[in-house]
């Protein structure tokens, strides 16, 4: 796997919520832990973004220990501080006072420089009905597509 190849995906996160706008962010991390995600060690499945104190924070995101890390290794589980400028940062903070709403991480992924991004997305959560008819498109979409070949 080459330094540029890191693509790790939210695939519920489309399934999950109605996505509205979309933010690219850098993040601050240790050695070990932008080591781990370059090996893909990885999941933001599970994650979601906080707004606290003026900053914005990825919670429950999983990096698993570097293999190679002796006592220097990172928690796999911390929150992680995202780089937005205050501009970004107002507008979260504004979505965020809306019950209902939530920001979503939905890829990680290396910049031309190598640096590790973060895109995320501000979102509401889909009700069971939306996902239902959803997974009916998907399912009907499909189906077209079997019977354009036969």
């Amino acid at each position: 796997m080459s330094k540029n190849e890191v693509n790790i995906r939210n695939k519920k996160a489309k399934f999950e919520y109605h996505l509205e706008e979309v933010f690219t962010a850098g993040m601050v991390l240790s050695g070990t832990e932008i080591k781990s995600i370059r090996n893909g060690k990885a999941s933001i499945v599970e994650a979601y973004c906080v707004v606290d104190g003026g900053q914005v924070f990825i919670r429950n995101m999983t990096v698993s220990a570097y293999e190679n890390g002796s006592f220097y290794n990172h928690t796999p589980k911390g929150d992680r501080k995202l780089l937005l400028n205050k501009k970004e940062i107002k507008t979260l903070e504004k979505w965020m006072k809306v019950k209902g709403n939530t920001i979503v991480p939905l890829r990680l992924f290396l910049s031309e420089k190598g640096w590790l991004k973060a895109e995320i997305a501000t979102a509401v959560g889909k009700k069971l009905h939306d996902k239902r008819h959803d997974l009916k498109e998907k399912d009907d979409k499909r189906d077209m597509d079997r019977a354009m070949k036969k």
